[in-house]
């Protein structure tokens, strides 16, 4: 494993001696023939409708397509979309939304005050309790006031409310699109126009767009299943762009052809543990194997050092809600971990299986090291390799697993996202953790006006997470992304999503 690491060190450093830097060059933004491709790891076999849509990746790339009455920017900036303002009461239980003019759906149709009431109780699910996500629980009522602007009314105040109204699962869709499950119609940038099962997604540009428009007129986003090809189809040309690239792939990159941008992935990897399975259910076992695992050696296999270690879930870019003391929770210390293990009755350790999805080579890579450190302590880790869509349906909606290395985002630009999952009732706890206290804490969070308060109850839904070892907190990884040097003007943003509309082609010249 330390020749592979040496080795690895050796050509990234070769790599990035090589690598040219994106210069401020002009670009042909107003090629009305242009295209690009893109590789993505896994196919779109999710619900084309925003407001069901589960996977991270089917709502990367469908940013494009939808928004909100609010969106975030590429700084994190809440901005105006299909709202132009916004009135908040003083007592924080209305939200009352002015009708941006002009604003177009991809069917060419004007977007009304009704599409949006249609919208808002939709995916809140006012009349069956069983919203998309958990805070939109809290709207109680949606009107159209007598100015034609909607007001939403809450049942209680909730700092977050704008940021959430700001996601994909906030989506203003049309009301008499009759399927919008198979009927992508949004009003973003981008409109979609087909997929092809386990080939690509199409995009066009929405040419009727309300705010700036995109510079690239053909989108189609390949499926790349298969991790070792990805450099390959880069090099062949194939495809155009790929993020979250190993360094490993970044190595046989025609450095002549690619710049590789670098960011942050902005979501929580850790060996997630299925609470219910025995012996996972047992608190010891479960702080054992986070003293078994070395995270540093992980990222220096994984991503060559590059990525930052944390101890619970929550990300650094998350500023004053990230306790990074919890990263120092669980040093790297064997013996401790047999300690914990004999005294939970398994001095023999015991075999349990790794379910990861294949198309995603970083956490591959990250269980691969894991199933090899868990050695010391006599633990048995078996990996197995699925697919996307198994992935999805069996280990995260079925929780039928016994753990499994991903990572996990927030679509939203709040601590909320990253925490409201491990809610006792919630339908996306899917490593089934319970804690009566943490379920007490969160909902303090969820009521207090005070944004001091919120973030002190917050701290405290993390700890208990680190405490109870939920589950193995890994890194928020590095992500590197390949561009083709045909092409400029990609942005990373702080959350999971990939904006293509400010992609542009650079000039010849």
């Amino acid at each position: 494993m330390k020749k592979r690491r040496l080795l690895a060190s050796l050509l990234l450093m070769i790599l990035l001696t090589s690598t040219v830097a994106l210069s401020g060059c002009s670009g042909d933004k107003e090629n009305s023939s242009s295209s690009i491709t893109i590789g993505i790891p896994q196919d779109i076999e999710d619900s084309l409708d925003p407001h069901d849509m589960l996977a991270a990746g089917t709502k990367e790339i469908f940013f494009n397509v939808y928004e909100g009455l609010y969106k975030a920017d590429s700084e994190g900036n809440l901005v105006p979309a299909v709202a132009s303002g916004v009135e908040i009461s003083e007592d924080g239980l209305t939200y009352t939304f002015t009708v941006k003019e002009g604003v177009k759906f991809h069917n060419g149709n004007l977007v009304t005050a009704e599409d949006i009431k249609y919208s808002v109780e939709k995916f809140a699910d006012i009349e069956g309790g069983a919203p998309s996500i958990a805070a939109f629980s809290n709207i109680k009522a949606v009107e159209i006031t007598e100015d034609g602007a909607v007001a939403i009314k809450l049942a209680q105040p909730d700092s977050d409310f704008l940021t959430m109204l700001s996601t994909i699962e906030a989506a203003i869709i049309p009301a008499d699109n009759a399927d919008p499950d198979a009927n992508a119609i949004g009003t973003g940038p981008y409109k979609y126009v087909s997929r092809s099962p386990l080939t690509n997604v199409k995009m066009e540009r929405f040419d009727d767009y309300w705010g700036e428009k995109a510079h690239i007129e053909k989108v189609t986003f390949k499926i790349c299943a298969n991790a070792d090809t990805i450099a390959m189809e880069l090099n062949g040309g194939s495809i155009d762009m790929f993020s979250r690239l190993t360094t490993a792939q970044m190595a046989e990159l025609d450095m002549e052809k690619y710049n590789v941008l670098e960011g942050n992935m902005n979501l929580v990897q850790a060996l997630y543990l299925n609470n219910d399975f025995e012996p996972f259910s047992d608190v010891r076992v479960r702080q054992a194997l986070c003293y078994a695992v070395n995270r540093e050696e992980v990222l220096d296999f994984v991503s060559d050092g590059k990525g930052t270690i944390i101890g619970t879930s929550m990300i650094p870019a998350f500023g004053k809600y990230y306790d990074e003391s919890l990263s120092e929770m669980y040093p790297y210390d064997v013996q401790k971990a047999k300690d914990l293990l004999a005294e939970a009755g398994y001095a023999d350790g015991f075999t349990f299986s790794i379910t990861v999805p294949s198309n995603y080579q970083q956490h591959v890579d990250t269980a691969q090291v894991i199933a090899e450190q868990l050695k010391d302590v006599n633990v048995t880790a078996e990996i197995q390799l699925v697919d996307w869509n198994t992935w999805l349906s069996e280990t995260y909606s079925n929780r039928n697993y016994e753990a499994t290395v991903i990572g996990v985002d927030a679509p939203q630009l709040t601590a909320t996202a990253f925490l409201d999952r491990f809610v006792s009732t919630a339908g996306d706890n899917f490593v089934n953790y319970k804690n009566a206290d943490y379920d007490v804490a969160f909902a303090n969070a969820m009521a207090t006006t005070d944004e001091a308060q919120k973030v002190v109850y917050f701290k405290e839904c993390e700890t208990y997470l680190a405490k109870d070892a939920a589950n193995v907190y890994i890194q928020d990884l590095p992500e590197f992304t390949a561009l083709n040097k045909k092409y400029a003007g990609y942005e990373f943003y702080p959350m999971y999503v990939m904006d293509v509309s400010k992609i542009y082609i650079v000039d010849a010249e």
